[in-house]
C-alpha cells in the first residue's frame, strides 16, 4: 500500500507524464528492485507511486531529474528562480503539497481555479463594495488571482504537453484594454481594446511565442491595493523563459472588477504589461525579480 497522500499521489502523476520513458522504466525498476515488470508507461507510473513509501524519497531521486521538477512547479503556478538547485525545488514541491493538504481538506482536482479563486474571493467580502468588506485583503486575491491566471496562460504554451485549460474572452470585461511595452533591443509598444482581441495578443505569447511566465509572488514582487469604487490593482514581477532559457523579466499590473452577472466573480478590466529582454538589462542578475512601481504610482492608477 503507498504511503503518499492524495495530494502527493496527484503531483507525482503530473512530474512522472513529464519524465522521458527510459527514466520513467528505470525509476520503477529501482522503486521495485527490478522485482516488478511493467508492460508500459502507466503500469510504470502506478507501480512507481504504489511502491513509494515517502514523497520526499521519490523527489530526490537521481532519475527525477531538477528541470522536470522545475517544469513542474512552473506549470502549478509557483515562481522559481532559474538558477535554483534540485534540493530547493524539492523542498518548495513537498511545501506545495503540505499547504493543499492543510487546505481545510478542499479536494485537488474537484474544482477548477476559477471557482475556488470566485469562493475565496467571496469569503473576503460579500459586500460588492470591497473596500467596506470587513477583512477583505487585496493581497490574499491578489496571490490567488496570479495562481489562477498565470497557470490558465502557461498551460496554452503547447511545449509543456499538458492540456490548455480553458482560456478566452470571457475571463475580461468587453472593453478591456491591454498595453504591452517591450524593450528587447528597441522599444515597442502596442495597445489592444476589446475581449477578444487583448485576450488573442496574451494567447500569443505562450502559445506562438512559446513564452512561460514564472511570477515572483513573494511580498517584493507583489502588490495589490483596492480602490473605494471597487477596482483591485494586483502588480507582480517575474521571469520569462523560453523551454531551458531565461529570456528576461516582466512586470504585469491588471485591474481587476467583479461581475455582478457571473456570481461575482473577479473579470480583468485592463492589463498593462511591461517586458525587458536580458540585453536590456544590462546583465543583471534576474533570480526573482522586485516591482519596480511603488504603490502611490499604484494609487494614481485607481483614481
Amino acid at each position: 500500500m503507498s504511503g503518499l497522500s492524495e495530494t502527493e499521489r496527484a503531483g507525482f502523476t503530473k512530474i512522472l507524464n513529464l519524465m522521458t520513458n527510459s527514466d520513467l522504466l528505470s525509476l520503477s525498476d529501482t522503486v521495485t528492485n527490478k522485482m516488478i515488470v511493467v508492460e508500459n508507461m502507466a503500469e510504470a507510473t502506478e507501480t512507481i507511486l504504489s511502491f513509494t513509501k515517502n514523497a520526499e524519497e521519490l523527489l530526490r531521486r537521481k532519475k527525477v531529474h531538477r528541470d522536470v521538477i522545475f517544469k513542474y512547479l512552473a506549470k502549478e503556478g509557483v515562481a522559481m528562480p532559474p538558477s535554483s538547485e534540485k534540493h530547493q525545488l524539492v523542498r518548495r514541491t513537498l511545501e506545495l503539497w503540505a499547504s493543499v493538504k492543510a487546505a481545510d481538506g478542499q479536494s485537488i482536482q474537484g474544482e477548477s481555479d476559477q471557482s475556488r479563486l470566485q469562493q475565496t474571493t467571496e469569503a473576503s467580502s460579500d459586500s460588492t463594495d470591497m473596500s467596506a468588506g470587513v477583512g477583505f485583503d487585496p493581497l490574499v486575491l491578489g496571490q490567488q488571482f496570479c495562481q489562477w491566471f498565470f497557470q490558465l496562460l502557461n498551460s496554452q504554451n503547447l511545449s509543456l504537453g499538458q492540456p490548455p485549460q480553458d482560456w478566452g474572452p470571457h475571463h475580461f470585461w468587453p472593453d478591456v484594454k491591454l498595453r504591452l511595452l517591450s524593450r528587447a533591443g528597441s522599444e515597442q509598444m502596442e495597445e489592444f481594446l476589446g475581449a477578444e482581441l487583448v485576450s488573442l495578443r496574451l494567447l500569443a505569447l505562450t502559445r506562438e511565442e512559446r513564452l512561460l511566465f514564472s511570477p515572483n509572488l513573494e511580498p517584493h514582487g507583489l502588490r495589490a491595493l483596492a480602490s473605494p469604487h471597487g477596482l483591485v490593482l494586483v502588480a507582480v514581477a517575474g521571469t520569462i523563459h523560453r523551454d531551458a532559457a531565461c529570456l528576461g523579466i516582466f512586470e504585469l499590473i491588471f485591474g481587476l472588477i467583479r461581475s455582478p452577472l457571473e456570481n461575482n466573480s473577479w473579470k480583468i478590466k485592463f492589463v498593462n504589461l511591461k517586458i525587458r529582454g536580458q540585453d536590456a538589462l544590462g546583465g543583471t542578475e534576474v533570480t526573482a525579480p522586485a516591482l519596480s512601481y511603488n504603490s502611490s504610482e499604484l494609487q494614481l492608477l485607481c483614481s
